[in-house]
């Protein structure tokens, strides 16, 4: 099965999209978006503050409460080049609470733009905090793709206070404009919480609170995740096989009274976003480890990319939360804090999602087969019906519910 994935052609998902379908800017009301349908094989369409009538009684419904943080910050070298770093990840502390918590130095993960013009030495910006002026420097420790970046400062500000200062916000690559003040608000969902992403789970941004309370009152319960979305998300598929693709990693919190909830639901939940969809799918490969390895250390908790195609996977989706459940009694853990660079593709076998709300996705993307591997592959007809009946696509575009 492995290899059969592994061969799979990314040409075989590719579609046209004219770029004036690309939605730059979102609506001005984020729930008067087009919501397409697809149930059971059927399309049609509806306004997505209607969602609500489209979800059972009793259903538990998954959110990612991540939020987006303004990670791309600017420097100006004595010789007047610019220098882009952009912060991925923590490296040192290895935490998100605690690296923005640090009000001295702290150590990121970076890409860097113009990295050719920064061969050595420290970078240097100067701005205003509460009336203080901050020197923020950086010095880059390592490079490569990835870049290790430490930053200091003064001042005794925390930095997730520098970033909300003098960081910018990082919109989509594709939306071929400049960040906008608007966007601070437009690309956070309603209920983001937890600093970490690069990017935002874009399916979200069409829920408001009305939203929300409408679901509530029609019996479905809401409940929260963590995945914070890293830059690779908007990284192509280059390789004319997704076997020579690399996935990339993105870090999970999910907490043990949302596993609990999980089992009481049987496993069968309907996930907001993909990176609600993968956070999900990753727990159960994460109890499968817990079940098989009971002793793993805590921190060595990670999903591969291609463990859920390299054999047969025999727990039920129950028997793995509850390994999973049992691991953290065991080790002393409320929470579950791992890696996952799991790649959904067709082939894959859905063990905990049901449904899925979810955006348009960009042509021969990881997301694209994701939902094709969710709808059977009948991902073609649905984004066919989005194009020819005028559709919002990519972040700020109009959105779905997939139900197969």
């Amino acid at each position: 099965m492995l290899t059969d994935i592994k061969n799979i052609e990314i040409a075989e998902y590719d579609y046209s999209l004219p770029d004036e379908r690309i939605a730059k800017y979102p609506l001005t009301q984020r729930d008067n978006s087009k919501l397409l349908l697809y149930n059971k094989g059927v399309v049609s369409e509806d306004l997505f503050y209607n969602l609500p009538n489209y979800i059972p009684n009793g259903s538990l419904m998954i959110f990612n409460n991540t939020k987006v943080i303004q990670a791309r910050l600017r420097f100006k070298k004595e010789t007047g080049a610019q220098i882009e770093v952009f912060c991925l990840e923590p490296e040192f502390p290895n935490d998100y609470q605690l690296i923005f918590q640090q009000t001295e130095e702290c150590v990121w993960k970076c890409l860097v733009g113009n990295s050719a013009r920064w061969k050595n030495g420290i970078l240097t910006q100067q701005f205003v905090v509460n009336g203080v002026v901050v020197t923020l420097c950086a010095e880059r420790i390592s490079s490569g793709a990835v870049n290790s970046v430490r930053f200091s400062w003064n001042g005794g500000f925390s930095f997730a206070e520098l970033l909300e200062a003098v960081g910018e916000l990082p919109i989509p690559p594709y939306l071929n404009r400049k960040t906008e003040e608007s966007d601070k608000s437009t690309y956070q969902t309603v209920y983001s919480k937890v600093k970490g992403s690069v990017a935002a789970p874009t399916a979200g941004l069409h829920f408001t609170p009305n939203v929300l309370n409408s679901l509530q009152q029609h019996g479905v319960e809401l409940a929260e995740v963590t995945l914070h979305v890293g830059a690779g998300t908007f990284k192509p598929v280059k390789s004319s096989a997704i076997g020579e693709h690399d996935m990339h990693e993105e870090y999970i919190d999910v907490s043990m009274e949302l596993l609990n909830k999980l089992i009481v639901a049987g496993g069968s939940v309907i996930a907001v976003g993909t990176t609600s969809v993968r956070t999900l799918e990753s727990l159960y490969f994460l109890g499968e480890t817990a079940y098989e390895n009971p002793e793993l250390p805590f921190e060595n908790l990670y999903v591969h990319q291609w463990q859920p195609y390299e054999r047969e996977h025999t727990l039920s989706a129950v028997e793995a939360l509850q390994a999973l459940v049992d691991y953290l009694k065991r080790s002393g853990n409320e929470r579950v804090h791992a890696h996952t660079q799991i790649i959904i593709a067709p082939g894959y076998e859905y063990r905990i999602v049901k449904a899925i709300v979810t955006n348009f996705h960009q042509p021969k993307s990881t997301l694209l087969l994701l939902v094709s591997a969710f709808v059977k592959g009948d991902w073609k007809r649905i984004y066919d019906y989005a194009l020819s009946h005028d559709f919002r696509f990519l972040s700020y575009g109009d959105s779905s519910l997939l139900i197969p």
